[in-house]
């Protein structure tokens, strides 16, 4: 009996290096099938696709409208240079604002307030691009983008501090701070230190020459509107992937979601690690805001987010949280954006038409029972097994 023990100590050990290693590992899911975290988001854009098809059947559309609209919307989002610049310049906020969400989902926290946080980054942006005056561009750019980031992320640290010192669910904080955020906007548009000379509506002076993140492509065509923040959401990427599986602070974020008992035991402090979380992902979603102010906007107006931070859920949970899923599903997203408009300009069909799309991958993805019963090809292990226990 007594040298049992030593074995069942020694089995339990390798047992948690095993799920120590796969916390660690870089991977999309922690002990997930590659396999089947790819296959799941293609088929559910796929699956959504087909019933997207089927609701404008419906609905009266002839079914060479629908073909006509798909090949309008891949026309639109990839089949010109004009095209693929939309395209990477509706994904720059969504994959900023989703890094910033996924960095929170994998802490073990439900940012809901990247919308917020992007009002406040891209205020706090457009207020500092046109009152900091006499700087080079190689200084003024980089300080707005920096105060978005900032600001952004105080926001959001609120968030984490009720969180941390009363328990304060972070879901119903961060709508309450989304709220408030619009209201504050509207408030300070109508100030005279920022409201536009000679309007009486709310909207911001013009951000500096100064300040703009420069367009990419203006050799081609000035009117394409790619602009310097496709760097910076690659950088922001590769940084977050370092954070996450490279640092000692993102270990302490997975550990912290991935099991918050074991986080106590190893001497994690809960309450900073939270706060920090929570700032970082609102810095991610304020330089989201601060990059569609000063990159394609060129000043603030009510509604300047145009639900990009509630979008920006969306891309994180297609992503799986992982930064390098999350590029690729802000990517898509960018694409249905400018395939949707062009869809809506050729065929007709309502650009409301793509949100359902949006809507119906997220719940594909959210279900992914649902679709390995509806495509069991894709997943034969997966359907073999449900035949022998059925």
């Amino acid at each position: 009996m007594t040298g049992s023990q030593p074995d069942n100590a020694a089995s339990g050990q390798n047992a948690h290096n095993e799920k120590l290693r796969a916390l660690l590992a870089p991977d999309f899911e922690t002990g997930g099938n590659r396999r089947e975290i790819i296959l799941i988001p293609l088929a559910a854009v796929f699956m959504a696709l087909v019933i997207g098809a089927v609701i404008m059947m419906a609905t009266s559309v002839a079914p060479a409208t629908i073909l006509r609209s798909f090949v309008a919307m891949a026309d639109g989002s990839v089949g010109s240079i004009n095209a693929i610049s939309e395209t990477l310049t509706a994904s720059i906020p969504l994959v900023l604002a989703g890094l910033g969400i996924g960095l929170a989902f994998r802490a073990g926290l439900f940012n809901i307030g990247a919308e917020g946080q992007m009002v406040i980054g891209g205020l706090a942006a457009a207020i500092a691009s046109f009152s900091i005056t006499g700087l080079p561009m190689a200084v003024h750019m980089p300080l707005v983008l920096v105060i978005g980031l900032i600001f952004g992320g105080i926001y959001a640290a609120i968030a984490g501090f009720l969180r941390a010192a009363t328990g304060a669910h972070e879901v119903i904080s961060t709508i309450m701070l989304n709220l408030i955020s619009f209201r504050l906007l509207d408030y300070l548009l109508r100030q005279p230190f920022i409201q536009k000379e000679g309007r009486s509506d709310p909207i911001s002076k013009a951000v500096l020459d100064t300040a703009e993140l420069p367009r990419l492509l203006s050799f081609i065509d000035p009117n394409l509107r790619l602009h310097l923040g496709l760097f910076l959401m690659l950088g922001a990427v590769a940084l977050v992937y370092w954070l996450l599986f490279r640092s000692k602070l993102g270990f302490a974020f997975r550990i912290s979601g991935e099991n918050p008992d074991a986080a106590r035991y190893a001497g994690i402090r809960a309450g900073m690690t939270i706060v920090i979380a929570m700032a970082i992902a609102g810095g991610l979603a304020g330089l989201a805001g601060a990059a569609q102010v000063t990159g394609v906007l060129g000043r603030a107006t009510p509604g300047f987010t145009a639900g990009i931070g509630f979008d920006a859920i969306a891309v994180a949970l297609l992503g799986r949280s992982h930064p390098v899923g999350i590029l690729l599903a802000g990517i898509l997203f960018g694409a249905l954006e400018a395939g949707g408009r062009q869809m809506q300009v050729d065929a007709g069909v309502s650009i409301d038409m793509i949100s359902i799309i949006q809507a119906l991958i997220i719940i594909f993805v959210a279900a992914p029972l649902l679709v390995k019963r509806a495509l069991p090809f894709l997943f034969p292990a997966q359907s073999k097994e449900g035949a022998d226990h059925g």
